[in-house]
This record gives structure tokens, sequence and C-alpha cells, in this order.
């Protein structure tokens, strides 16, 4: 047997009527996700505190609410055939100052949750961890899914903690998952402004003749993905029948965040960017890269969007949401 007919056979690639239910489709990913399985024929519903980006989920029926209001949380979740866990507690900087309440928030909140999916019969909980994060620093790159999980930041280690709680819930209950580690999105819909990723920061500052922020000296080496990958990767493991539960999710492919500025630079087309060095924070690891061969070989998934493509998306987008004129390299 091929790897590509074994993926076949445990991929069933359609979502066609399916309930599915996105916890965070206000946000950034969770707005992708929405899309994506909207457009493969699921009936999607929303959930989250906020539409960011109504624009996302145009179509899509959608709830307001806090995932601490379990009500309303039970009522989203009553007929659902998938539900989609996007909901992140807060940053992994911010998380180090206050790890109770990011415990609080994010592992507390899923634990209700996953008994919630219990009660209501949902045939799988599809959960986007953090790539980034959850290992902590490598011993070797690229990273595999079997690698050592030593977070430094209390981010990974609640992403980390709901990840063993889904394990446990399938062995107690029964209720099926995956996780997918994502490496480091970015696309539109990444708001600048509320410090979502280094990218649109940068990117924004550039735009606007702004210093570009840099913590520490700027060879942090990161994976960095198109959300648009992201959210294929999130579809294809809703229906995959495999035994394999744990996924990463990049490009497989590091870059430094002073790569990143030159490569921003170029696409933007305007002069070497200033540059305003801060200190290192303690939350960041010297290197994350993901292998991504297992995802390949059970989903038939890879990273299909190019670097300096995804880049000239984000800043059509960018140059859309602000209302400027800015002499991006090439809109596409």
């Amino acid at each position: 047997m091929s790897a590509i007919t074994g993926c076949k056979e445990r991929v069933n690639d359609s979502l066609a009527g399916k309930c599915c239910l996105v916890l965070g489709a206000g946000g950034f990913i969770g707005g992708h996700v929405s899309r994506e399985l909207h457009r493969r024929g699921a009936l999607v519903h929303g959930f989250g505190r906020r539409q960011s980006y109504p624009e996302a989920l145009d179509g899509i029926r959608f709830t307001k609410a806090e995932f601490s209001d379990r009500a309303t949380l039970a009522r989203a979740v009553d007929g659902a055939d998938y539900v989609f866990h996007l909901l992140a507690s807060g940053t992994p900087e911010s998380s180090n100052r206050d790890p109770v309440a990011d415990l609080e928030a994010g592992v507390s909140g899923t634990l209700h949750m996953l008994a919630i999916c219990r009660a209501a019969g949902v045939r799988k909980v599809i959960f986007v961890s953090s790539g980034g994060t959850v290992y902590g620093v490598p011993a070797s790159v690229p990273i595999d899914e079997c690698a050592q999980t030593n977070p430094i930041c209390a981010y990974g280690v609640s992403r980390l903690a709901i990840e063993k709680y889904l394990h446990l819930y399938l062995r107690l209950h029964g209720l099926d998952y995956a996780v997918l580690r994502a490496a480091n999105p970015f696309g539109p819909w990444q708001d600048p402004q509320r410090r979502q990723g280094v990218i649109p920061a940068i990117m924004h500052s550039v735009l606007h003749k702004r210093p570009a922020e840099i913590w520490g000296d700027g060879f942090v080496v990161r994976d960095f993905i198109y959300v648009a990958d992201v959210a294929e990767a999130v579809a294809l493991v809703a229906t995959y029948s495999g035994e394999q539960r744990v996924f990463n999710v990049g490009s497989g492919v590091g870059r430094s965040v002073l790569n990143v500025v030159s490569d921003i630079v170029g696409v933007l087309g305007g002069e070497a960017a200033r540059i305003l060095y801060k200190p290192a924070r303690d939350s960041d690891v010297p290197v994350n890269i993901l292998n991504t061969a297992l995802i390949r070989r059970e989903l038939g998934w890879v990273a299909r969007t190019d670097w300096l493509v995804g880049l000239e998306l984000t800043a059509s987008w960018l140059q859309r949401r602000y209302d400027r004129t800015f002499p991006i390299r090439q809109l596409v």
C-alpha cells in the first residue's frame, strides 16, 4: 500500500452536513477554521466572546458568550458532531505573569467543556495546541511529536495539560480527540495591535514608518505557517480515523526574526527598517522548528502557501484594514 493510498483510507475528506462547533470562531485562527469548514459543506456554529472580524463569519451562525458560561456552552454543544477548541487563555508572555489565571481560564474551562461534550455525545474534539511552546527548549531540531515536552511558559504548560486531559477522556469515556500543535501562524485577521504575533506587529510598524520592536537580539528562530494551511489541517484531522492523536503543523523551515524583518521590507518595497531592540523575554525559546513528517504521512497534509506569498496576503489585508495605501511589492 502506498503512503498516499493509506492516507486516503484514513481520512474521509467530507464534512458536508456535519455540525461543527468552533470555540473561538471570532478570533484569528478560529475565523479561518470556520470559513474552511463552511467551504467544505459543514454546518458551522461559532462560539466566543467577540466577533473580531465579522467578515470571517459571513453566513455562519455565531453565539456570543464567555467560555465560563456553561449553560450557553451546553446549548451550543448540543447536536454538534465535532467540537473545535481554539480558545486561548492569553499569550506565552502574559501567562508567566499570572499562571493561576492562565490555568483557571484555559484548563478548568476545558474540563467543563469536555464534560459537556461527553454528555452531548460529541463525536470528536479537535484541539489546536501550541507547537511553539509545549516543547520548550528542544534538544534538537526539527522537533517531532515524540520529543520531550518541557514548556518554559505557563501558556505551554496549560496547552500540554489540555492535551493530557483529552487523552484521559478518551481512555475513561471514549471521547475521541485530535491535537494539532501549530507552529507560529500568521496571516489576515491577526491583529497587530493585540500583540498576537511578530509578523503583523513588525509589518504594521514598517508600514507606518515606525521602528520594528524586537525582543532580544533578533536571532531567535521560529517556524512560521500561513493560517489558511493550518485551517486545512484542522479540517482534515476531524475525519481522520487512524491511530495517531497528536500532530505537528508547521512549515518545517526556521527563520530568524531579523530575517523576517528583512523579508517584510522586501515585500513592502520600502527602505531598511529601523529596529528597536528590547530585553529578551523568559518565555522565548531560542529555536523552534517542527517536523511535519507524521501529518504528511497520515493525513496527506503539507504547508502549501509560499512564504513570500503569505507575507503579501497579510500586507494586503493590513492595507484594507487600515484603509491606507502602502507600496506593497505585489498585492495578491
